[in-house]
């Protein structure tokens, strides 16, 4: 059974927006640090946004002012909107949540697929 269930992804044309969406149990939401993160062809995934322990927004530079990270507590999911989109944030997107202590675990979403379009 999957533990994180993204959707969202799509094609868009530079300039456009999307919103993608992580859905996990109340278990894992609640317990969970979470993030967005991101995978282009021949290179290392990379932090997107997730949040501080804090409960604080933390972006990578390259998407600051234009994505936006969120919880939504109602529905147990994590939202990233991505606005003034580029062709350089094509990438494969996956949803991360992690635990460390007594319980720790390290779940990954399957991945969403976005691509911009010049």
């Amino acid at each position: 059974q999957a533990q994180l269930v993204e959707s969202g992804g799509g094609l868009v044309q530079a300039g456009g927006s999307l919103r993608l969406s992580c859905a996990a149990s109340e278990r894992i939401f609640r317990n969970s640090a979470m993030g967005w993160y991101r995978q282009a062809p021949g290179k290392q995934r990379e932090l997107v946004a997730d949040f501080t322990s804090g409960g604080s927004p933390n972006y990578a530079d390259s998407v600051k002012g234009r994505f936006t990270i969120s919880r939504d507590n109602a529905r147990n999911t994590v939202l990233l909107e991505m606005n003034s989109l580029k062709p350089e944030d094509s990438a494969v997107y996956y949803c991360r949540a992690t635990r460390s202590g007594l319980i720790s675990y390290n779940y990954w979403g399957q991945g969403t697929q976005v691509t911009v379009s010049s």
